[in-house]
């Protein structure tokens, strides 16, 4: 093998194989390694080296020079099934990593490929260089996929599987919605529109917030389109998961009624200590803003980024006298800083456990240590709260076996 034999071939496996000349390289300098070492036995000192210009092999056996007649010798009659197998080897190794790179690329992005197999549950798909796997886990809840049909899905996670790659496929992420809503959407695409944020139990419902730059343009009337027509395909795609679109708005008073649709909201207080909002709605909005199994609140809760609470006004009015008279048995605390307390949120012995020293202390003119001995009471009592509960499930559970 002279020195243009071996450019040719590097030449021919980059451009076949889209794997680096540098990679080629180095996967025939192991392979003329591997073989010399059969040749002149393991113990001895070898080092070889191509010339990347020229293609020449250069190889030394304990400091020795080799002409190029011991060379051609060594990998035509001694070794060259050992070196092929070695450049097979690197050959695969090279085009892994290639795939491995190409594929993590697409992270986050959605694919589309063709469904040859389903193996317990999961299907196993055709996306071209590689085949992907779409779990039972990232399927939407009820339906069904089939053999030989096309599915389209966010590309969840790539990662090495000894001599190949794994693909895992997803469409329950978030992130399928978003993709959806560019791929449906000229401006969302585009930027013109942008999603601000986004919550979604798969196959149920997902909750989108968008807004626009352009007064005169109506992001939520652009996403939903003409008669439901753009929104209806990412529907369609959905297996008929619900999709609502909000307004999204920077001031968290705003928001939150846009988040709790279609309920209609009354009042909104927020408790930032606590990362809460209580939310008051009319008796006959609370199911609606609940919703069937805590969804509506659930989701709008994930899309703020807030804990939500859902009360009418007789709940919070009855949840203020039995907290103020809680918080004002403790010692060290009166009705005045009890009524303050909950004034904020503070609701329960768990919500006064976890106030910082330092900010109940200047909540409350206390010192530190009087409020390190509040908040262990709390604690306590929150504690025994826990306890409490926890029995009263367990003998419910008895009694109904």
């Amino acid at each position: 093998m002279d020195g243009s034999e071996v450019l040719r071939v590097v030449d021919a496996i980059h451009r076949d194989k889209n794997i680096e000349s540098e990679i080629v390289f180095e996967g025939i300098e192991q392979a003329i390694l591997s073989a010399a070492r059969r040749h002149f036995g393991e113990s001895s000192t070898i080092s070889c080296a191509i010339n990347r210009k020229s293609g020449d092999v250069s190889l030394s056996t304990d400091g020795v020079q080799q002409s190029s007649e011991v060379i051609g010798d060594i990998l035509g009659r001694v070794a060259a099934q050992t070196a092929k197998q070695v450049m097979i080897q690197k050959i695969r190794e090279a085009e892994r990593d290639a795939l491995l790179r190409e594929f993590d690329a697409l992270r986050g992005q959605v694919i589309s490929g063709q469904i040859v197999r389903i193996e317990s549950g999961a299907a196993i798909v055709n996306i071209g260089k590689t085949e992907a796997v779409l779990p039972r886990s990232e399927q939407i809840s009820g339906e069904t996929l089939r053999t030989n049909e096309r599915v389209r899905a966010v590309v969840l996670e790539v990662r090495k599987a000894g001599a190949r790659v794994r693909v895992v496929l997803s469409r329950t992420h978030p992130e399928f919605v978003l993709r959806l809503f560019e791929s449906e959407i000229p401006e969302v695409a585009e930027r013109i529109i942008e999603v601000r944020s986004l919550a979604r139990e798969a196959g149920y419902r997902s909750k989108v917030a968008v807004s626009c730059l352009d007064a005169k343009i109506d992001p939520v009337g652009a996403c939903v389109g003409m008669r439901g027509a753009r929104i209806k395909g990412i529907v369609d795609e959905l297996a008929g998961e619900r999709i609502d679109i909000i307004r999204w708005n920077d001031s968290l008073r705003d928001l939150v009624p846009n988040a709790m649709q279609p309920a209609e909201v009354e009042d909104v207080i927020l408790c930032p200590m606590l990362g809460r909002v209580i939310v008051l709605v009319r008796d006959d909005q609370l199911s609606l803003a609940i919703g069937k199994r805590g969804q509506n609140v659930r989701l709008a809760s994930k899309l703020i980024g807030w804990d939500i609470e859902v009360m009418t006004q007789a709940e919070l009015d009855e949840q203020l006298v039995k907290s103020v008279g809680a918080y004002s048995q403790i010692t060290g605390i009166s009705e005045e800083l009890a009524e303050s307390l909950v004034s904020q949120g503070f609701f329960t012995y768990f919500d006064l456990s976890v106030i910082e020293p330092v900010d109940l202390a200047e909540l409350s003119g206390l010192t530190p240590e009087e409020c390190e001995s509040i908040i262990e009471y709390a604690d306590q009592e929150a504690a025994k709260a826990e306890r409490d509960e926890t029995r009263v499930k367990h003998e419910a559970s008895s009694i109904d076996d």
